[in-house]
């Protein structure tokens, strides 16, 4: 069976996350996924500690239909030079396809996997000529667009207003308890 894996900084771990990770499994058949939380992603800096963010992201695949495993990595680079992995599948969503050139050392991911990207209905990734190596590089599932964004969770955190409905519940307690994203 196939690998997945779905790397983020999860800041935090959404339904939308969760969503994306169920409908891969099931387009590839995925038997196991392993789910990386980058520890200091390259683009974009994280409010919550790596360890909270690991933490989060366990209990929000805790319920998937797959073997999970969880670790933290750097960066995506990082994970997939640690594992190599027998032909894996980088799950990503739309958006990041966008930021994907910005990652650390992009060309090299590309060597390590192939990316299964997670489009909206309709949605066509933009190609650039060599932007994504070859077209066999780069698999379009469909995912009905969820309405969670991490940024939006923290402010509403920060605004001491509930996440309920936009994470798992365990998740919505632990930012309650660990009083996350009220400081930034």
């Amino acid at each position: 069976m196939a690998i997945g894996i779905l790397g983020g900084r999860f800041d935090p771990p959404h339904l939308g996350h969760l969503a994306l990770a169920r409908a891969a499994v099931e387009h590839f058949g995925l038997g196991e996924l392993h789910v990386t939380v980058v520890a200091d992603a390259a683009h974009k800096p994280s409010e919550a500690s790596a360890e909270h963010r690991l933490a989060m992201a366990r209990l929000t695949f805790a319920a998937l239909e797959a073997t999970v495993e969880l670790e933290q990595h750097r960066y995506t680079v990082d994970a997939l030079e640690a594992k190599r992995y027998d032909d894996p599948i980088f799950l990503i969503g739309a958006d990041e396809l966008a930021a994907f050139p910005t990652w650390k050392e992009p060309e090299r991911v590309l060597e390590l996997t192939r990316l299964g990207v997670a489009g909206r209905p309709g949605w066509e990734p933009e190609r650039r000529s060599g932007q994504f190596g070859s077209s066999d590089q780069v698999e379009v599932f469909e995912l009905e667009p969820h309405p969670a964004s991490s940024t939006e969770i923290r402010e509403l955190a920060r605004r001491g207003e509930p996440i309920d409905g936009l994470v798992v519940p365990a998740v919505a307690a632990y930012v309650a308890e660990h009083d996350l994203y009220r400081g930034a």
